[in-house]
């Protein structure tokens, strides 16, 4: 190849994705747009591209999964989407400087490829895919954390369960178009530690009781038991329902 890359700008790259290549070739496929390999020869990075969009997106699940334990499969597909689109990928690549080392072709050069979102997302997927056969899958989710440091959503105030009275509330609407009622059937012990024991009645009679140290905590023990029970009786309506 005819343009020369500065060692430390690649050491520099490497420093910022905590990763240092074992195949120096690779690190330079994974930098090589097209419009290089096409004027002066070499192989281009869009193989490596589609081998990163799958690790890229495996890499990002994992961590989505390990750092929302909570988050329901509809929340982590939204949260991994707007992480590997295409302007995510691009702000990603900008800061750790990956424009600056594309290798570009005249005509890409002279019409600002280094600062274009396609050309940045797709680079820093091939460089992800040259990570990957570098170094298996493990560097890229180092990688993929390094990246992504600081920029992972907030959880929003849906990704917090539901306590187990709204959800029972709303499964006895939607089978027998009716609330569950809750009653104290009895109170024991000193008033420091009282007990209070709380009878749930489901709208077809059925009863469950439980004791707790409050009211509150007694009705959701309540609640709770009863979504089990009817989990076991209509599991298709509850495939998220919380255990006790």
């Amino acid at each position: 190849m005819s343009q020369e890359i500065p060692m430390d700008a690649l050491q520099a790259l490497q420093s910022e994705i905590h990763y240092e290549f074992k195949q120096v070739k690779l690190f330079i496929q994974a930098i090589t747009h097209t419009s290089y390999a096409n004027e002066q020869g070499g192989v281009h990075n869009e193989r490596l591209e589609f081998l990163g969009d799958a690790v890229l997106e495996l890499a990002v699940s994992h961590a989505l999964f390990l750092h929302y334990p909570e988050a329901q499969e509809g929340h982590l597909t939204k949260m991994r989407s707007s992480l590997v689109s295409e302007a995510a990928l691009a702000a990603a690549a900008r800061r750790i400087g990956l424009g600056p080392i594309l290798l570009l072709g005249r005509g890409e050069e002279s019409q600002g490829g280094r600062e274009k979102n396609s050309v940045l997302s797709d680079a820093l997927e091939a460089l992800l895919g040259a990570v990957y056969l570098d170094g298996g899958i493990k560097a890229v989710f180092t990688c993929v954390d390094t990246l992504f440091q600081g920029q992972w959503p907030t959880p929003p105030s849906t990704f917090r369960p539901r306590d187990f009275k709204s959800q029972l509330q709303e499964l006895t609407q939607m089978i027998w178009k009716a609330r569950p009622t809750y009653a104290l059937r009895d109170s024991q012990g000193p008033e420091h530690a009282k007990q209070y024991t709380v009878a749930l009645t489901l709208p077809d009679g059925t009863q469950v009781e439980w004791m707790e140290s409050s009211m509150r905590k007694a009705e959701q023990g309540a609640a709770a038991r009863a979504l089990k029970d009817l989990k076991t009786r209509f599991p298709s309506l509850l495939p998220d329902a919380q255990e006790v």
